[in-house]
Protein backbone atom coordinates (compact mmCIF):
# COMPACT_ATOMS: atom_id res chain seq x y z
CA UNK A 1 0.00 0.00 0.00
CA UNK A 2 1.46 3.34 -0.99
CA UNK A 3 2.05 5.79 1.81
CA UNK A 4 -0.59 8.50 2.27
CA UNK A 5 1.09 10.88 4.71
CA UNK A 6 2.97 13.58 2.86
CA UNK A 7 5.85 15.64 4.17
CA UNK A 8 5.89 19.35 3.47
CA UNK A 9 8.94 18.86 1.28
CA UNK A 10 7.33 16.11 -0.79
CA UNK A 11 4.18 18.17 -1.22
CA UNK A 12 5.86 21.36 -2.27
CA UNK A 13 8.35 19.83 -4.68
CA UNK A 14 5.39 18.96 -6.90
CA UNK A 15 4.23 22.46 -7.69
CA UNK A 16 6.07 23.48 -10.81
CA UNK A 17 7.72 21.87 -13.79
CA UNK A 18 10.50 23.23 -15.92
CA UNK A 19 12.69 22.17 -18.79
CA UNK A 20 16.46 22.13 -18.52
CA UNK A 21 18.77 22.59 -21.45
CA UNK A 22 20.93 19.65 -22.45
CA UNK A 23 24.72 19.77 -22.25
CA UNK A 24 25.87 22.73 -24.33
CA UNK A 25 29.03 20.88 -25.30
CA UNK A 26 26.97 18.67 -27.60
CA UNK A 27 25.56 20.94 -30.30
CA UNK A 28 23.47 18.13 -31.71
CA UNK A 29 21.51 17.76 -28.48
CA UNK A 30 21.78 21.17 -26.83
CA UNK A 31 18.75 22.46 -28.74
CA UNK A 32 16.58 19.64 -27.37
CA UNK A 33 15.28 20.48 -23.92
CA UNK A 34 13.86 17.96 -21.48
CA UNK A 35 11.43 18.25 -18.63
CA UNK A 36 12.84 18.83 -15.18
CA UNK A 37 11.41 19.31 -11.70
CA UNK A 38 10.38 22.21 -9.50
CA UNK A 39 12.56 24.88 -8.02
CA UNK A 40 13.35 25.33 -4.34
CA UNK A 41 12.05 28.89 -4.61
CA UNK A 42 8.51 27.56 -5.11
CA UNK A 43 8.87 25.40 -2.02
CA UNK A 44 10.13 28.30 0.06
CA UNK A 45 7.46 30.72 -1.15
CA UNK A 46 4.57 28.31 -0.59
CA UNK A 47 5.78 27.29 2.86
CA UNK A 48 6.31 30.91 3.90
CA UNK A 49 2.87 31.91 2.66
CA UNK A 50 1.00 28.93 4.13
CA UNK A 51 2.82 26.69 6.63
CA UNK A 52 -0.36 24.59 7.04
CA UNK A 53 -0.40 23.51 3.40
CA UNK A 54 1.01 20.05 4.10
CA UNK A 55 -1.73 19.47 6.71
CA UNK A 56 -4.42 20.55 4.23
CA UNK A 57 -3.08 18.23 1.58
CA UNK A 58 -2.89 15.31 3.99
CA UNK A 59 -6.57 15.90 4.78
CA UNK A 60 -7.40 15.95 1.08
CA UNK A 61 -5.42 12.74 0.54
CA UNK A 62 -7.17 11.01 3.44
CA UNK A 63 -10.56 11.99 2.00
CA UNK A 64 -9.47 10.80 -1.43
CA UNK A 65 -8.41 7.39 -0.21
CA UNK A 66 -11.64 6.98 1.76
CA UNK A 67 -13.76 8.02 -1.23
CA UNK A 68 -11.96 5.51 -3.44
CA UNK A 69 -12.30 2.67 -0.91
CA UNK A 70 -15.97 3.29 -0.13
CA UNK A 71 -16.99 3.72 -3.78
CA UNK A 72 -18.32 7.20 -3.22
CA UNK A 73 -17.29 8.24 -6.70
CA UNK A 74 -20.05 9.29 -9.06
CA UNK A 75 -20.17 7.98 -12.63
CA UNK A 76 -21.45 11.29 -13.96
CA UNK A 77 -19.35 13.51 -16.19
CA UNK A 78 -17.38 16.44 -14.84
CA UNK A 79 -17.28 19.50 -17.11
CA UNK A 80 -14.69 22.14 -16.24
CA UNK A 81 -15.16 25.74 -17.43
CA UNK A 82 -11.82 27.27 -18.43
CA UNK A 83 -10.70 30.89 -18.57
CA UNK A 84 -7.42 31.47 -20.38
CA UNK A 85 -5.51 34.58 -19.31
CA UNK A 86 -3.03 35.73 -21.95
CA UNK A 87 -0.20 38.04 -20.93
CA UNK A 88 1.98 39.38 -23.70
CA UNK A 89 4.75 41.85 -24.41
CA UNK A 90 5.29 40.83 -28.03
CA UNK A 91 2.80 39.97 -30.77
CA UNK A 92 3.97 36.35 -30.73
CA UNK A 93 3.15 36.06 -27.02
CA UNK A 94 -0.41 37.21 -27.71
CA UNK A 95 -1.34 33.71 -28.83
CA UNK A 96 -4.28 33.23 -31.17
CA UNK A 97 -7.70 31.90 -30.30
CA UNK A 98 -6.91 28.93 -32.55
CA UNK A 99 -3.86 28.09 -30.45
CA UNK A 100 -5.88 28.42 -27.24
CA UNK A 101 -8.66 26.22 -28.59
CA UNK A 102 -6.11 23.62 -29.67
CA UNK A 103 -5.06 23.27 -26.03
CA UNK A 104 -8.67 22.82 -24.90
CA UNK A 105 -9.03 20.18 -27.62
CA UNK A 106 -5.96 18.33 -26.37
CA UNK A 107 -7.24 18.32 -22.80
CA UNK A 108 -10.58 16.93 -23.95
CA UNK A 109 -8.87 14.21 -25.96
CA UNK A 110 -6.40 13.21 -23.27
CA UNK A 111 -8.94 13.17 -20.44
CA UNK A 112 -11.49 11.25 -22.52
CA UNK A 113 -9.19 8.69 -24.16
CA UNK A 114 -9.85 9.99 -27.67
CA UNK A 115 -6.22 10.98 -28.27
CA UNK A 116 -4.90 9.36 -31.44
CA UNK A 117 -2.05 7.63 -29.57
CA UNK A 118 -4.24 6.10 -26.84
CA UNK A 119 -4.15 2.75 -28.61
CA UNK A 120 -0.35 2.82 -28.42
CA UNK A 121 -0.56 1.88 -24.73
CA UNK A 122 1.28 -1.47 -24.39
CA UNK A 123 -0.73 -4.64 -23.71
CA UNK A 124 0.84 -4.83 -20.22
CA UNK A 125 -1.03 -1.66 -19.22
CA UNK A 126 -4.15 -2.06 -21.34
CA UNK A 127 -6.13 -3.31 -18.36
CA UNK A 128 -5.55 -0.11 -16.39
CA UNK A 129 -5.57 2.56 -19.09
CA UNK A 130 -8.43 4.93 -18.35
CA UNK A 131 -11.00 7.22 -19.87
CA UNK A 132 -11.05 9.82 -17.10
CA UNK A 133 -14.34 11.28 -18.33
CA UNK A 134 -13.60 14.93 -17.53
CA UNK A 135 -14.22 17.55 -20.19
CA UNK A 136 -13.17 21.16 -20.58
CA UNK A 137 -15.08 24.09 -22.05
CA UNK A 138 -13.44 27.38 -22.97
CA UNK A 139 -15.51 30.02 -21.21
CA UNK A 140 -13.49 33.16 -21.93
CA UNK A 141 -10.13 34.53 -23.01
CA UNK A 142 -8.75 37.54 -21.13
CA UNK A 143 -5.85 39.41 -22.69
CA UNK A 144 -3.51 42.00 -21.22
CA UNK A 145 -0.36 43.66 -22.50
CA UNK A 146 2.56 43.72 -20.07
CA UNK A 147 5.89 45.48 -19.86
CA UNK A 148 7.47 42.42 -18.24
CA UNK A 149 9.82 40.42 -20.41
CA UNK A 150 9.13 37.21 -18.52
CA UNK A 151 7.52 35.74 -15.42
CA UNK A 152 8.76 33.30 -12.78
CA UNK A 153 7.04 30.93 -10.35
CA UNK A 154 6.20 33.67 -7.82
CA UNK A 155 2.60 33.92 -9.10
CA UNK A 156 2.99 37.55 -10.22
CA UNK A 157 1.04 36.74 -13.39
CA UNK A 158 -1.99 36.01 -11.19
CA UNK A 159 -2.15 39.50 -9.71
CA UNK A 160 -4.05 42.46 -11.11
CA UNK A 161 -1.00 44.71 -10.76
CA UNK A 162 1.43 42.55 -12.76
CA UNK A 163 -0.87 40.21 -14.59
CA UNK A 164 -4.50 39.05 -14.54
CA UNK A 165 -6.33 38.04 -11.38
CA UNK A 166 -8.17 34.70 -11.64
CA UNK A 167 -11.83 34.56 -12.60
CA UNK A 168 -13.99 32.85 -9.93
CA UNK A 169 -11.35 30.18 -9.22
CA UNK A 170 -13.69 28.06 -7.07
CA UNK A 171 -15.80 27.23 -10.13
CA UNK A 172 -13.45 27.93 -13.07
CA UNK A 173 -10.07 26.51 -14.02
CA UNK A 174 -7.87 29.50 -14.74
CA UNK A 175 -4.94 29.03 -17.08
CA UNK A 176 -2.31 31.68 -17.71
CA UNK A 177 -0.30 31.85 -20.94
CA UNK A 178 2.82 33.99 -20.66
CA UNK A 179 6.54 34.01 -21.27
CA UNK A 180 7.99 31.98 -18.41
CA UNK A 181 11.66 32.61 -17.75
CA UNK A 182 14.39 30.17 -16.81
CA UNK A 183 13.29 27.53 -19.31
CA UNK A 184 10.13 26.83 -17.30
CA UNK A 185 7.32 25.10 -19.19
CA UNK A 186 4.56 25.49 -16.62
CA UNK A 187 3.39 24.86 -13.09
CA UNK A 188 0.16 24.09 -11.28
CA UNK A 189 -1.36 24.59 -7.87
CA UNK A 190 -2.60 21.50 -6.09
CA UNK A 191 -5.99 21.46 -4.35
CA UNK A 192 -5.67 22.96 -0.89
CA UNK A 193 -3.84 26.13 -1.92
CA UNK A 194 -5.19 29.68 -1.85
CA UNK A 195 -7.98 30.53 -4.29
CA UNK A 196 -6.18 33.72 -5.32
CA UNK A 197 -3.38 31.66 -6.89
CA UNK A 198 -5.32 28.60 -8.01
CA UNK A 199 -4.88 27.36 -11.56
CA UNK A 200 -2.26 26.40 -14.12
CA UNK A 201 0.48 28.56 -15.65
CA UNK A 202 1.92 27.73 -19.06
CA UNK A 203 4.68 29.09 -21.23
CA UNK A 204 3.13 30.29 -24.49
CA UNK A 205 5.57 28.14 -26.47
CA UNK A 206 4.17 24.98 -24.86
CA UNK A 207 0.49 25.98 -24.95
CA UNK A 208 -1.59 23.90 -27.39
CA UNK A 209 -0.41 22.24 -30.59
CA UNK A 210 -0.33 25.03 -33.13
CA UNK A 211 0.94 28.60 -33.37
CA UNK A 212 4.01 29.39 -31.25
CA UNK A 213 4.61 25.87 -29.88
CA UNK A 214 7.86 24.10 -30.57
CA UNK A 215 8.97 20.46 -30.36
CA UNK A 216 9.30 18.40 -28.25
CA UNK A 217 6.50 20.26 -26.40
CA UNK A 218 4.23 20.86 -29.38
CA UNK A 219 1.35 18.47 -28.64
CA UNK A 220 -0.23 20.19 -25.64
CA UNK A 221 0.81 17.52 -23.15
CA UNK A 222 2.48 19.95 -20.75
CA UNK A 223 -0.99 21.27 -19.89
CA UNK A 224 -2.32 17.71 -19.55
CA UNK A 225 0.47 17.03 -17.04
CA UNK A 226 -0.13 20.28 -15.14
CA UNK A 227 -3.91 19.87 -15.04
CA UNK A 228 -3.20 16.40 -13.63
CA UNK A 229 -1.38 18.15 -10.76
CA UNK A 230 -4.30 20.59 -10.40
CA UNK A 231 -6.44 17.46 -9.94
CA UNK A 232 -4.14 16.13 -7.20
CA UNK A 233 -1.95 13.72 -9.19
CA UNK A 234 1.68 13.39 -8.15
CA UNK A 235 4.62 12.69 -10.41
CA UNK A 236 4.64 9.01 -11.20
CA UNK A 237 8.01 8.45 -9.48
CA UNK A 238 6.78 10.16 -6.29
CA UNK A 239 9.53 12.80 -6.38
CA UNK A 240 11.93 10.35 -4.75
CA UNK A 241 13.99 7.37 -5.84
CA UNK A 242 11.47 4.52 -5.97
CA UNK A 243 8.95 6.88 -4.38
CA UNK A 244 5.16 6.65 -4.25
CA UNK A 245 2.65 8.62 -6.31
CA UNK A 246 -0.12 7.41 -3.97
CA UNK A 247 -1.79 5.46 -6.79
CA UNK A 248 -1.92 1.66 -6.53
CA UNK A 249 -1.92 0.69 -10.21
CA UNK A 250 1.10 2.67 -11.41
CA UNK A 251 4.46 0.83 -11.27
CA UNK A 252 7.20 2.09 -8.98
CA UNK A 253 9.66 4.21 -10.97
CA UNK A 254 13.30 4.83 -10.17
CA UNK A 255 12.96 8.49 -11.07
CA UNK A 256 11.69 10.71 -13.89
CA UNK A 257 12.03 9.56 -17.48
CA UNK A 258 12.92 11.93 -20.32
CA UNK A 259 12.66 11.93 -24.08
CA UNK A 260 10.82 8.88 -25.44
CA UNK A 261 12.19 5.78 -23.68
CA UNK A 262 12.26 2.51 -25.57
CA UNK A 263 9.68 0.00 -24.31
CA UNK A 264 9.96 -1.94 -22.08
CA UNK A 265 11.88 0.26 -19.66
CA UNK A 266 12.55 -1.64 -16.43
CA UNK A 267 12.76 -0.13 -12.98
CA UNK A 268 15.49 -1.29 -10.60
CA UNK A 269 13.12 -0.76 -7.68
CA UNK A 270 11.69 -3.73 -5.78
CA UNK A 271 10.25 -6.29 -8.21
CA UNK A 272 11.92 -4.60 -11.22
CA UNK A 273 8.56 -3.60 -12.77
CA UNK A 274 8.22 -2.23 -16.29
CA UNK A 275 7.83 1.51 -15.87
CA UNK A 276 4.73 3.26 -17.22
CA UNK A 277 6.80 5.82 -19.11
CA UNK A 278 3.85 6.76 -21.32
CA UNK A 279 1.88 8.08 -18.35
CA UNK A 280 1.07 11.79 -18.46
CA UNK A 281 2.62 12.25 -15.02
CA UNK A 282 6.11 11.20 -16.09
CA UNK A 283 8.53 13.72 -17.69
CA UNK A 284 8.74 12.25 -21.18
CA UNK A 285 8.37 14.37 -24.34
CA UNK A 286 4.86 15.22 -25.52
CA UNK A 287 4.83 12.39 -28.06
CA UNK A 288 5.98 9.93 -25.39
CA UNK A 289 3.01 10.37 -22.99
CA UNK A 290 -0.52 9.24 -23.78
CA UNK A 291 -2.35 7.64 -20.83
CA UNK A 292 -3.77 7.98 -17.33
CA UNK A 293 -4.40 4.90 -15.18
CA UNK A 294 -7.64 3.74 -13.57
CA UNK A 295 -6.23 4.61 -10.15
CA UNK A 296 -5.38 8.11 -11.29
CA UNK A 297 -8.90 8.46 -12.68
CA UNK A 298 -10.41 7.53 -9.32
CA UNK A 299 -8.09 9.92 -7.51
CA UNK A 300 -9.09 12.81 -9.76
CA UNK A 301 -12.79 11.98 -9.64
CA UNK A 302 -12.79 12.02 -5.83
CA UNK A 303 -12.11 15.75 -5.88
CA UNK A 304 -15.51 16.51 -7.34
CA UNK A 305 -17.82 14.49 -5.08
CA UNK A 306 -19.57 16.06 -2.09
CA UNK A 307 -16.90 16.93 0.45
CA UNK A 308 -14.12 16.79 -2.13
CA UNK A 309 -11.54 19.53 -2.46
CA UNK A 310 -13.01 20.71 -5.78
CA UNK A 311 -16.65 19.83 -5.11
CA UNK A 312 -17.62 23.40 -6.04
CA UNK A 313 -17.08 22.40 -9.67
CA UNK A 314 -19.75 19.73 -9.20
CA UNK A 315 -20.62 16.61 -11.17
Amino acid sequence: MKKVILSAMAVMLLFSCQNDQADSTDLATSAVAHRGCASTEVLAAQMAADPTLAIKMNQIEAFTQKAMLTNRLVNGKVQIPVVVNVLYKTAAENISLAQIQSQIDVLNEDFNATNSDYNSVPALFSGVKANVGISFVLQAVVRKATTLTSYSTNNAMKTASQGIAPTTPTTVLNMWSCNLGGGILGYAQFPGGASATDGVVMDNNAFGRTGTVSAPYNLGRTATHEVGHWMNLRHIWGDATCGSDLVSDTPTHNTANYGVPAYPHYSTCSGTPVEMTMNYMDYTDDRGMYMFSTGQKSKMASLFVSGGARASFGI
